[in-house]
């Protein structure tokens, strides 16, 4: 999510007018506007954004960091988001090893935020691991990586779990909603639900599948493929080692 989007939506979120908040922060309307679509020539400066973080009740710096982010060379912020989402990751490989909980205190980390308030991201970049089968089972590896560290990352917004990843869909099984070269992104901290569309792996050897899930049975769960000409499948629970839930599909619309 874009800086100007993330002020229209809490502006809108206040109840609040262009014009309003423009006079709070001391800027025209227009300008506002063009910020908020992204048209502004000049981007805003420290001093606008403190302001607008005061008027639109913001923590401090919340907006000068997404601000910061958007004017740094696209190459330096692809290796800055690529650094820390591997930092990221091996912080929690290291928190394994040591036993810690999430949210105890890891080494180097930032300091703890007093509210309870979602952190705003302009968006936080996902690993992609290899490929999903949109068909029957097959086998997966994840290149032998730790978990979250890939050869290639995407960047998704609004995605609050550490151990997120995607993956590109393989085969036709999963059509009309997923074509064959889609990137899903999966979260394996969500809890899946039944008719949820969820990234499902096997025990040791049977690999892994893509399919929208149902629980019809208290220990069973139907993997049903979303094209017709492919039949559901039943597996026990017992089989399953994961069952990871889908929060996003990232689909070319042309070449």
């Amino acid at each position: 999510m874009s800086l100007g989007s993330i002020v229209r939506n809490r502006r809108s979120e206040l109840g609040l007018t262009q014009e309003t908040v423009a006079a709070q922060v001391g800027i025209s309307k227009p300008y506002l506007s063009n910020i908020e679509t992204g048209k502004a020539r000049n981007p805003p400066s420290d001093g606008v954004l403190r302001s607008l973080e005061r008027a639109l009740t913001f923590r401090p710096n919340e907006l000068t960091r997404i601000g910061h982010l958007e004017k740094t060379p696209t190459d330096i912020r692809e290796r800055y988001e690529r650094f820390m989402a591997e930092l990221g990751r091996l912080r929690g490989i290291i928190r394994d090893l040591r036993g810690q909980e999430p949210g105890e205190e890891d080494i180097g980390a930032e300091e703890p935020v007093s509210d309870n308030r979602e952190d705003i991201w302009a968006g936080v970049v996902i690993p992609v691991i290899n490929s999903v089968a949109a068909g029957y089972p097959h086998h997966f590896t994840d290149l032998d990586y730790p978990p979250g560290i890939a050869d290639e990352y995407i960047r998704c917004p609004d995605v609050h779990d550490p151990q997120a990843f995607g993956a590109r869909v393989i085969g036709d099984s999963m059509q009309p909603d997923y074509h064959e070269g889609d990137i899903v992104v999966f979260s394996p901290n969500l809890t899946a639900r039944s008719g949820d569309d969820c990234f499902v792996r096997f025990e040791p050897g049977e690999g892994m599948t893509f399919k929208r899930i149902y629980e019809d049975e208290k220990k069973a769960v139907r993997l049903q493929p979303l094209n017709r000409k492919y039949p559901a499948q039943t597996r026990q629970k017992a089989e399953i080692t994961g069952l990871w839930p889908a929060l996003f599909k990232i689909q070319r619309l042309r070449k």
